[in-house]
């Protein structure tokens, strides 16, 4: 680990209040916040800017949860990043995903259209930073115009947190004991 996770005597309430967009207050502590958190509020401003961001993207999104969660995973698989994978896979079961169309996100193989158009589009933004034309028009078809800026900003947003949490060394809860 290059940042480890900030200890619990270390927290104070300029820490706690940083989680403020994301938890609730009795998890605004080294254990309940889990390692991505617990390090990122080594830099409270900067985490409080993020987490009102990242909060709209989890919970305030227009984005079908399905459709976001797809796009997240994508993204983090891409990414190599296993400890967002392993954090996103229950929350896209109780999307609706199956196990079958989790592993299926890896491969690019979903069979559903709107499915695999969001892989696509995911791959399109990691490859080039944008969407192509004939992409961004099949998912307008689905899609109003805000729900296609959550998508971008999704991807974008998680692509950053997983560059984070590969260059901060982060690891898993309980990797070392």
């Amino acid at each position: 680990m290059r940042l480890t996770p900030l200890p619990d005597g270390e927290w104070n309430d300029d820490t706690r209040a940083a989680l403020k967009a994301l938890l609730p207050p009795e998890r605004a502590n080294a254990r309940g916040a889990g390692n991505v958190l617990a390090t990122l509020v080594r830099h409270p401003d900067l985490t409080r800017a993020y987490l009102r961001f990242n909060a709209h993207l989890l919970m305030d999104s227009t984005l079908p949860a399905r459709a976001r969660e797809i796009a997240v995973l994508r993204i983090v698989q891409r990414c190599d990043c296993d400890y967002l994978w392993s954090h996103h896979e229950p929350i896209a079961r109780r999307a609706g995903l199956t196990p079958a169309e989790i592993d299926a996100i890896r491969e690019g193989g979903l069979t559903d259209e709107l499915d695999r158009l969001v892989v696509g589009a995911v791959d399109e933004l990691d490859e080039r930073s944008e969407i192509s034309d004939a992409t961004w028009a099949d998912l307008g078809r689905h899609f109003d115009d805000r729900q296609l800026m959550d998508l971008v900003f999704t991807v974008g947003g998680y692509g950053l947190l997983a560059m984070a949490v590969n260059t901060f060394g982060i690891e898993e809860e309980g990797a070392h004991g």
